[in-house]
This record gives structure tokens, sequence and C-alpha cells, in this order.
């Protein structure tokens, strides 16, 4: 099969988004597809207002276009509704090919976030975008019912996984020197995160955040206690989360939450508010409560093999194979 996947979020961005695509292309290649993923470093773009590191596509129709006529895929599946996923699909309707979407971002609830406009125009024009499609991938069930009672339709499950070689239990001294316990935040650093909910939080030891982005120096300026790590990719952020006592996962507006199998892959308990994304990947693995610095104490007595064991319920083979079970030949 020769896949083409389009998406607004791609290398150099650090997201689950990109984590995500990134290795449903490598199973699918291993396993003798082809698999071309199609992002915003083909273009001309600027960076999108607020968030430095993230480029848009400017204009990029007529030369999608011809990527697509050159590469002639069998199946087309677009990942974002950006500049390139609109584009993508104005030129598989126009052309009379089927395509499949996927469901990662709550773009309504964010841009509320920043900009306090109401949500439901934002909703409805996801929900126009998304049903032009043969079907929308969602990663979880409340997701699925959530998008369902919102009138997109054709909705596929599409969960995640995680590497369960590379985040494991091991040496747990990465934050030697710093008070425990170490209670962790690990992901990009913007407002929709929510991140200063656990920030406030008086808890015992250090608060530690790994990641960067737009909210960093503001926050940093407001709690000069929290450590700010900046950003930690492979054994460097396994070897972060190892060292953390609880990983804490403050956002509700996330649809899944990727650093939340990482961590406890590595053994460490999450502590997050009952919503989606920690509702449906938690499980045995941390603790969940509208009352966070209470969800935080709590999550240091679940044991970490406990933890380790809901992560090993998820794994990138089985991500991708549901990933290819529902796409649509163009």
């Amino acid at each position: 099969m020769k896949l083409v996947i389009i998406s607004d979020a791609w290398r150099p961005q650090v997201n689950g988004v990109v984590r995500t695509l990134e290795r449903v292309a490598a199973e699918l290649i291993a396993l003798g597809d082809e698999v071309e993923v199609i992002g915003p470093d083909r273009f001309r773009s600027f960076a999108m207002p607020g968030y430095a590191d993230i480029r848009l596509a400017v204009l990029p129709r007529a030369a999608l276009a011809r990527m697509l006529d050159a590469l002639r895929p069998d199946a087309l599946h677009i990942a974002t509704e950006g500049p390139l996923g609109f584009a993508a699909r104005a030129i598989c309707i126009r052309r009379g090919w089927r395509f499949t979407t996927s469901f990662h971002t709550r773009f309504a609830e964010y841009i509320a976030a920043r900009t306090r406009l109401p949500p439901g125009p934002i909703w409805a024009l996801l929900r126009r975008f998304h049903n032009a499609g043969a079907g929308t991938f969602a990663a979880t069930p409340s997701l699925q019912q959530e998008l369902a009672q919102r009138g997109f339709r054709r909705i596929l499950p599409w969960t995640r996984g995680v590497d369960l070689r590379l985040f494991q239990e091991g040496a747990r001294d990465a934050w030697a020197g710093l008070p425990r316990p170490i209670f962790l935040y690990a992901g990009r650093v913007a407002v929709e995160k929510n991140i200063a909910a656990f920030l406030e939080l008086q808890l015992p030891g250090t608060k530690v955040v790994v990641g960067d982005g737009p909210q960093r120096a503001s926050l940093q300026a407001r709690y000069p206690s929290v450590h700010f790590a900046g950003w930690r990719h492979g054994e460097a952020l396994a070897h972060a989360y190892r060292g953390a006592d609880v990983m804490v996962f403050p956002s509700r507006t996330d649809t899944f939450g990727l650093v939340l199998l990482e961590a406890m892959a590595c053994g460490t308990p999450v502590a997050a508010f009952p919503v989606m994304g920690p509702r449906d990947v938690v499980g045995q693995g941390g603790v969940l409560d509208e009352d966070l610095r209470r969800a935080c104490l709590a999550a240091m007595d679940v044991p970490r093999a406990m933890a380790r064991a809901e992560a090993e319920r998820f794994s990138w083979p089985a991500c991708a194979a549901a990933f290819k079970a529902h796409l649509i030949e163009i």
C-alpha cells in the first residue's frame, strides 16, 4: 500500500501528534508499506502566533496537488485541521477521492482558553471538516462519545502506543540534589495545558517542569521555586520520568496524553483530573481527582509496578495495525 499522510503538525515540532505519526509511519514501513508524510517543512510557512516553533504552510494547495500527482497514493489520511489539512480536503473533494481524518486536538477549547471566543462555531467548523471524509479516527471511548454527540459521523477507534523498551523502570537518580518527593510535569508549556493548576499546589518536595513553550517565561518568573528543565528526548526523557515520584497531568483539554503512557511505562504513577484522556488511559496506574493536590499525594502510594502494568496494555504495533485497518482506498 502507498499511503500519504497530510499533517500540519510535523518535524521539528515536538508534540504527541508528531510522535504518533512518526511511530505509525515507521511501523507500517517496517511491514512493507510505502508511507509519505507531507508537513509544513515542504512549503513556504510562517510562525503560528504565540507558538514560534509551530510553522503553518502558506497557500499550499497548488504545490500539494502537484505532490499528490507525483506520489499517486492508494490511500490518503488527513491528520490535522490546519492549512495543509484544509488544502488536502479541498483537493480530495474536487477530485472525488475518498480520505480519512483523525481528531487529535480540541481546538475549540484551545482557542477559547487563549481568546475567550465561544467554542461553538469552532466545533461546527471541525464537524464540517471531518464529516467530509470516509471516517474520523478518535483515540479514546470518551472522545468517540463526545464527537458522536456533537454530530461527527463515521467515528473509528484508534488508540495510541508507547515504546516499552525505551520507557521502562531503572535508575531513579535524574533529580538527585532536589528535595523529594519529585512531582513532574512533562509536555508543552502553554496556557491550554493548565500548568498553573499544578504549580499553585502546596506540595512537599520539588515541582519539576520538563518541556518548553510560550508560557515558560511567565511561569518561571511567577514560580521561582519550580525547577524548569527544558525539553528532554529519548533516554533523557525516560530518565526524567523514572526519577519522579508522581507525574502530574493538569490538562483538562487533551484528547489522550502520550506522556501519561510514557511516565507509567517508567513506573511513575499519574495524578490528574478525572477528564478525557486520563479517564481512558490511567486506570490503576495513578489517581484521578478534582482535587489535584489530593490526587498528587495519593498517587505516591500507587505501586510503581502497577503503573507499568497499565502502560503495557498499549503498543505501537497495535496502534499502527488499527490505523491501517481503517484506511480507505482513494
